[in-house]
């Protein structure tokens, strides 16, 4: 089909990161209006809702050092096509990216201009809030078990940081298809997610992780750990893997750990790392997509969305502030707040 015949130029309202802060405490969003407009190939869309990630703000310090100024950060978007290919128009979107609010301007915004193809369609019954919360954390839980192949009935999947929003993900996936779950907390406290099967909780401040899950899994151990957490928890992953197990990272507190070469290959083991900054919007939404009929039978749930986790435009420091601070909600900023 040919594209619209309005190819719209927009005056977007936008947050704008104009150089690199020395520390978080140093941010200073400020609001700005822009003109976008989109080639053949893109499409407007008018953002409702648009996650905040760690990223977004990490990447205002120059911990992404390809990060450009001055840009617009955000990963994460919901919203409704306004212009681009008739097939599009009045289409309720989400989406996420690794180069959006990175390379190049992103979703916290009132409009974003962004290829056709990282499109994907919203599931009734989804609010705009609940599909802006999505991306970052579910794509980066189904690349982990992409690489490191999908858990199967029955399999033993180790989560660690079981809470985050990332872990809340893979233990969603896990289930779904069918494995059974140990999470890995901090402190006394149970699992705050949805999952499709009861899972086991590990309160590492009080009990020996690798110890417990050996007896949880009558001595194999773990096939799949989805260490969210990175060096913290390395030591205590590598003695809970299973022979032929596979370790996903993801993060990391410390760049440098100890690592014991004969166990890792008489142990037959896989260490898989992932980074979805290295995905484009168009790679991110066929991630997203692969998961669809998930959500439509209700097995994958989107995170529900407090309304005090909702910003506006304006407020963008202190949804930063939020996420920085290790806030276990997922914040959202809303144009139209």
């Amino acid at each position: 089909m040919t594209g619209s015949n309005t190819n719209l130029t927009i005056e977007a309202t936008s947050v704008r990161l104009n150089a690199k802060a020395s520390d978080t405490a140093s941010i200073e969003p400020v609001i700005e209006r822009q003109l976008l407009s989109r080639r053949p190939d893109e499409v407007v869309v008018a953002i409702e809702a648009a996650g905040v990630n760690p990223s977004d703000v990490k990447a205002a310090t120059g911990l992404m050092p390809y990060a450009v100024f001055p840009r617009t950060p955000g990963r994460d978007f919901a919203g409704r096509v306004v212009d681009g290919p008739q097939q599009w128009i009045g289409k309720s979107v989400f989406g996420s990216s690794g180069d959006l609010g990175i390379r190049r301007d992103g979703t916290h915004a009132s409009h974003l201009v962004v290829e056709a193809a990282a499109l994907v369609e919203k599931p009734d019954g989804m609010s705009m809030n609940e599909a802006a919360g999505i991306g970052v954390p579910f794509v980066t839980a189904i690349e982990g078990f992409r690489r490191s192949g999908m858990p199967k009935p029955g399999e033993h999947v180790l989560v660690m940081g079981v809470n985050g929003k990332v872990g809340q993900a893979a233990v969603q996936l896990a289930t779904w298809q069918g494995a059974k779950v140990i999470g890995v907390v901090r402190k006394d406290e149970g699992y705050e997610g949805h999952a499709n099967a009861p899972i086991e909780i590990v309160n590492s401040a009080a009990t020996d992780v690798a110890k417990r899950v050996r007896e949880l899994t009558d001595g194999k151990g773990a096939d799949i750990i989805f260490n969210t957490v990175g060096d913290p928890y390395f030591d205590d992953a590598h003695h809970s893997l299973a022979k032929g197990g596979r370790q996903i990272l993801i993060a990391a507190v410390h760049k440098i750990v100890q690592f014991n070469i004969l166990e890792f290959y008489r142990g037959r083991h896989t260490y898989l790392g992932i980074d979805t900054l290295a995905f484009s919007s168009v790679e991110s939404a066929d991630v997203l997509r692969s998961v669809l009929p998930g959500f439509a039978a209700g097995l994958l749930r989107p995170y529900p969305i407090a309304d005090r986790s909702i910003y506006a435009l304006a407020d963008a420091k202190a949804a930063y502030d939020a996420v920085i601070g290790s806030s276990r909600d997922r914040i959202v900023l809303r144009p139209g707040a």
